[in-house]
């Protein structure tokens, strides 16, 4: 090992935290503004706001080979481009290179990944959901896993405190099962929209459809400006219209004055001092030059994605022979993502007289109506809608293509309407749904890579089925004609929700971390990001992932000033 340690005293800091994106972020924001000076490092390179964003002002006429990689290009992307999901020349640049940092599977899993200051804060699909009640109960009365040591009344406050600070729109709707919160002004569903809403509302008594609730300025909220509807988030947003790391966090942390930001530090082992059974610091790789340094601090925040901070703990074996905070067997365990490509589909009449302006960076939201009062016969949890309805491009004329008048005759006119709805559903928390490290097969740092076991099982299966079921009723009896369904059969790791693998419990022979997101055995060390989740529930996970970073950075600190830490 090539080590390059500088003086302790100078590379000593009140906090680390490692990672940058949507949770790391916070815990940036939140320790610097509460007084603590604190190193924020990220394995990848820096990005910074607007400058960074090379395709965000990009027409699609500037975009070469109509967007899509070369055959060149996608060697590089083998596991990431088969999904046809993340990888196109305006976005390639925040995607790793499967060739660079490989992956095995045992089953399938899409890993998708971005390695850069701000990681996918960047690029998520920006629906920010609360979870309810129901959702922190339903380990324990199930009997699935173990219990959430915490509470939807433990984290409520936590909801409003990051809803009123990165501005969420959307609409109260008064559900048990999806808590209303600090909204911004509700974007406004279409006319199909509003029509298959009230049909839905009319012809169900337990269901209803209501607009998205995403992390998009509808109005200037905290010196950023609203949204310009332009759909172009994943790019990068140069108005700061959209929470990212990059719009919000990183600039509050920065104005404190208390942070110190080193990119291109990957973090490779939390180092431990076995006397004093805490956590000293942080040991890294420049991956620039391939030195190893070492920081010290006291709190360690992991931030790094639930597989990124999984991987530090169970690299951490200087002290811990299985990894550190594994005494349970648990680490690298109940990985979770949510099922997803499955739903149905249909063409509306009428309406010919109506369009919509923009391109709305947001959709429709059927929230879970299974499993809330009646037991369903062949699943439990639940599940919800994404979608939305549009009028059909008028590309459908290339095929007879016209020429001069009759071809300008064509493509004014926009084609009919049609509407999509497909299902986010929950995946219970399996304990064979695994990661393990891998110390023969090798990055290109010559860092340990993972082997992921994870798959879909019986209840999830059971439960797709009556996703297609239910959005083909639900759209035939709005009116819809020709509905179709669909289920793609994906594998975990679409939704690019990974949860689990160092999860919350109230015991630490059965979990990693306790209610305050701290590892049990070295209580300064404290894992925030979806590593923490003990259950998935169907709703987005990333405004939860924010709640619990606050909560987790205030309680530290108040530690802090108590010397219990």
């Amino acid at each position: 090992m090539n080590l390059n340690i500088k003086a302790e005293q100078q590379n000593t800091f009140d906090a680390i935290v490692v990672g940058t994106g949507i949770s790391g972020g916070w815990a940036a924001k939140e320790l610097t503004e509460k007084g603590l000076k604190t190193l924020v490092l990220e394995r990848g390179r820096m990005v910074e706001h607007i400058k960074d964003y090379p395709t965000m002002e990009k027409h699609p006429w500037e975009l070469p080979h109509g967007d899509r990689l070369t055959a060149e290009e996608l060697k590089d992307y083998e596991k990431q481009s088969r999904t046809g999901y993340t990888v196109r020349q305006s976005t390639k640049h925040w995607w790793v290179k499967d060739t660079e940092h490989p992956y095995q599977e045992t089953k399938r899993f899409d890993w998708m990944r971005g390695y850069h200051v701000g990681g996918r804060s960047l690029t998520w699909g920006r629906q920010s959901y609360r979870w309810s009640p129901m959702d922190f109960e339903a380990n324990l009365k199930d009997g699935i896993a173990v219990d959430w040591p915490i509470r939807y009344e433990d984290l409520a406050p936590w909801y409003d405190y990051v809803e009123s600070f990165i501005g969420v729109n959307g609409q109260a709707e008064g559900l048990a099962q999806l808590p209303d919160g600090k909204f911004l002004p509700p974007m406004e569903m279409n006319c199909v929209e509003q029509h298959v809403s009230g049909k839905i509302r009319s012809n169900y008594s337990d269901r209803i459809m209501t607009i998205g609730r995403s992390a998009n300025l509808t109005q200037n909220h905290n010196g950023r400006s609203k949204c310009n509807f332009r759909n172009m988030c994943i790019r990068g947003c140069p108005f700061g219209a959209y929470f990212s790391s990059q719009s919000s966090t990183l600039p509050a942390a920065v104005a404190t004055g208390n942070m110190t930001l080193r990119p291109n530090s990957i973090v490779t082992e939390v180092l431990y001092n076995p006397e004093t059974r805490k956590a000293k610091g942080v040991r890294i790789m420049d991956a620039e030059t391939g030195e190893y340094q070492e920081f010290f601090a006291k709190i360690v925040f992991l931030n790094a994605s639930a597989l990124g901070s999984t991987w530090i703990l169970m690299n951490s074996t200087e002290h811990f022979s299985d990894g550190m905070g594994n005494a349970s067997g648990e680490l690298g365990r109940n990985l979770m993502d949510h099922h997803l490509g499955v739903g149905a589909y249909g063409e509306m009449e009428g309406f010919d007289d109506k369009y919509y302006y923009g391109r709305r960076p947001n959709g429709i939201y059927i929230p879970r109506f299974r499993n809330i009062t009646e037991k369903h016969p062949d699943f439990i949890r639940g599940y919800g809608y994404q979608g939305g309805a549009s009028r059909e491009s008028w590309s459908q004329n290339i095929a007879e293509l016209s020429i001069g008048a009759a071809l300008k005759e064509e493509i004014s006119q926009p084609g009919g309407w049609r509407m999509g709805i497909g299902g986010f559903g929950e995946h219970l928390p399996y304990h064979d749904n695994k990661v393990t490290l891998d110390r023969d097969k090798l990055d290109k740092h010559g860092l340990p890579t993972f082997t992921i076991d994870c798959e879909f099982k019986e209840n999830e299966r059971n439960m797709r089925k009556d996703m297609a079921q239910q959005a083909a009723e639900m759209l035939e009896s709005a009116g819809l004609k020709n509905v179709r369904t669909y289920d793609n059969d994906v594998a975990p790791g679409l939704g690019i929700h990974e949860m689990g693998t160092a999860r919350m419990g109230r015991d630490p022979k059965t979990s990693v971390l306790n209610k305050w997101n701290q590892v049990h055995e070295v209580q300064n060390v404290f894992v925030t990001d979806g590593a923490a989740m003990t259950s998935s529930a169907c709703q987005n996970p990333s405004l939860t992932y924010m709640a619990l970073t606050a909560r987790a950075a205030s309680f530290a600190v108040e530690e802090l000033k108590k010397g219990n830490l």
